[in-house]
């Protein structure tokens, strides 16, 4: 039985137009969200076959593999529900999502140096790759991740709340070769009601993965 299975979007695949078509969400979705699920699910049998085998020549591909794909399961989950068709604006304390405002605004200085500092990480990931706002427990601050593919170039123990897709499948169909037009139009649709939530959990479950002096 599959371990992993691909999340039902939250929505329909028009909801997020003009920002993102639906066939880019549907092809988005659809299939290459699937493919990171079948892929992780794939890698683990190939564990099992390998550790029932004892036969380790292949290890370090496969775990490379499995890092890959359960990463780009995850954050393709979260990245559904940090949109929404009647999101954007900035956090703001009268809709409920003051804790998180306050946060961005402690940690990057303002709402306008972490809207550029989160833009500018994603539209210049090289190749591949994703930015990130994430919580960082050993500090309790929000930072900025660039992540190269899926899984690299990150703090261990930090937790992704806000992730912006800047692989070409997530919009080369609309946006062709204009990335930064993509992360800037991204902006209109996150959902800060899902992103205070996400912020929410990751303090509450503060440094549980840390030992700290």
């Amino acid at each position: 039985m599959a371990v992993y299975t691909l999340p039902e979007l939250p929505y329909d695949y028009a909801a997020l137009e003009p920002v993102i078509n639906p066939q880019i969400v549907e092809l988005h979705h659809d299939k290459h969200h699937a493919a990171y699920v079948k892929g992780a699910n794939d890698t683990l049998e190939q564990l099992e076959e390998a550790r029932d085998k004892e036969s380790w020549g292949s290890i370090n591909g496969l775990e490379k593999n499995l890092a890959f794909h359960l990463s780009g399961h995850i954050l393709h989950s979260i990245y559904w529900h940090n949109m929404t068709g009647d999101g954007g604006g900035e956090p703001l304390e009268k809709d409920g999502v003051g804790e998180l405002a306050d946060a961005i605004a402690e940690s990057f200085g303002s709402f306008a140096g972490f809207k550029a500092q989160l833009t500018k990480a994603s539209a210049t990931t090289q190749g591949s790759g994703w930015g990130v706002l994430a919580y960082e427990p050993l500090s309790g601050r929000l930072i900025v991740e660039q992540v190269y593919d899926h899984q690299g170039n990150v703090g261990q123990g930090s937790t992704p709340i806000l992730v912006f897709d800047a692989w070409e499948h997530a919009f080369y169909l609309q946006y062709k070769n204009q990335k930064v037009d993509f992360i800037d139009a991204m902006w209109a649709v996150v959902n800060w009601q899902d992103v205070a939530r996400r912020y929410t959990a990751a303090k509450e479950r503060g440094d549980s993965l840390l030992l700290t002096p």
